[in-house]
């Protein structure tokens, strides 16, 4: 797996959510998730950043959903890079990425993670695991 881009770059925005672990929070997340990538002068991402928090919130919520446990969503913004971390509390289940085949419905969202990210990695927790995923950021 890959390293997060250097982490003691200077951040110019950072917002952290927690949302329930309810299929209706996917929606909520990759809304707020675009909305703010063009608030911080990131509107060329928008639409990348809602699939990519829609496929990563989607992941945490089928395969890291423990009963109780929310979904955080951070995402924090450098001069170089618009990361998207969604932490789950299932850390013994890391993803994968598989080949569905063409018949099946399911099973290619970090595919889609990895063609519209610039890199992406997971990272494993005390408790649970960090799936992130970064663009490299326009000019802000």
């Amino acid at each position: 797996m890959l390293a997060p881009h250097n982490t003691a770059e200077a951040v110019l925005h950072e917002d952290v959510h927690t949302y329930p672990p309810r299929p209706e929070s996917i929606a909520l997340a990759r809304n707020r998730a675009a909305r703010l990538a063009g608030d911080w002068g990131q509107r060329e991402l928008a639409e990348d950043v809602r699939l990519l928090v829609s496929e990563l919130v989607t992941n945490a919520l089928v395969h890291g959903r423990v009963r109780g446990r929310h979904v955080r969503v951070r995402l924090t913004l450098t001069a170089a890079v618009l990361r998207i971390a969604v932490t789950d509390a299932r850390g013994e289940r890391l993803p994968s990425v598989g080949d569905p085949g063409p018949r099946v419905p399911h099973g290619r969202g970090l595919r889609l993670v990895g063609a519209f990210s610039d890199r992406w990695g997971v990272r494993v927790l005390g408790v649970g695991k960090t799936v992130w995923c970064e663009l490299a950021a326009r000019g802000t």
